[in-house]
């Protein structure tokens, strides 16, 4: 394989890479950034041509972390699963996450917060959930709590129960408490916390007191 470049041409099917040809023959392709430093004329040995495939995997995997990351912020446990399933290796894998931290691509504190807001402004959820949530996408329980701190649990149950009564409007006052509570609760939030907000949004909405099972009806 060995041979002297004789043509450095930019892919026409993809402008990011260079095809590398040796001895005027087709050798192999590598990213604009690692063809930037050959140049024609050059004479490549067998281990120089090893060494630049295996710079050019390293970099074709930073390209697809970056193409992931394009659809939405990942924590760097999406990452590294994500570069597994493409089958790249453990140590490349923990490289590009490196590379990411450095520049400030992944950061599973930043994360965590804009995870919590998102919930908050879409679809809001208890901190038992949110918990839950982080900690699937390999969020630390420290970084976790810190993303919590300022959370409005009874605020966010209030909003989602207000949006779900609409749904239940016309209820008799013991379904409308189960289906609102049972709601809420599969949101995350504390029964401790369901319990008022049913009674308030069920006051809001017909302008009378509901009992709750423990108070009798």
């Amino acid at each position: 394989m060995a041979g002297t470049i004789t043509r450095l041409e930019v892919q026409k099917r993809n402008k990011e890479r260079v095809s590398v040809y040796l001895d005027d023959e087709f050798a192999f392709g590598l990213s604009l950034l690692l063809a930037a430093a050959l140049r024609k004329g050059q004479r490549l040995s067998d281990a120089e041509i090893a060494a630049l495939r295996e710079q050019d995997g390293v970099e074709k995997a930073y390209e697809r972390a970056l193409n992931y990351l394009s659809y939405r912020a990942r924590s760097e446990r999406e990452i590294r699963t994500y570069l597994r399933r493409k089958d790249v290796d453990e140590d490349v894998a923990e490289e590009i996450v490196a590379r990411l931290r450095r520049v400030g691509l992944v950061d599973d504190a930043a994360f965590a917060s804009l995870w919590v807001r998102n919930r908050q402004a879409t679809s809001p959820r208890g901190e038992r959930a949110l918990r839950q949530e982080l900690w699937q996408k390999g969020i630390a329980r420290d970084v976790v709590d810190e993303a919590l701190t300022d959370l409005d649990e009874t605020g966010q149950a209030l909003e989602a129960g207000r949006s779900r009564a609409q749904r239940l409007a016309g209820l008799e006052a013991a379904e409308f408490r189960k289906k609102l509570t049972d709601f809420l609760l599969r949101r995350g939030f504390s029964y401790g916390v369901a319990r008022g907000v049913v009674a308030q949004v069920w006051a809001e909405t017909t302008g009378e007191r509901l009992a709750m099972e423990d108070e009798g009806e």
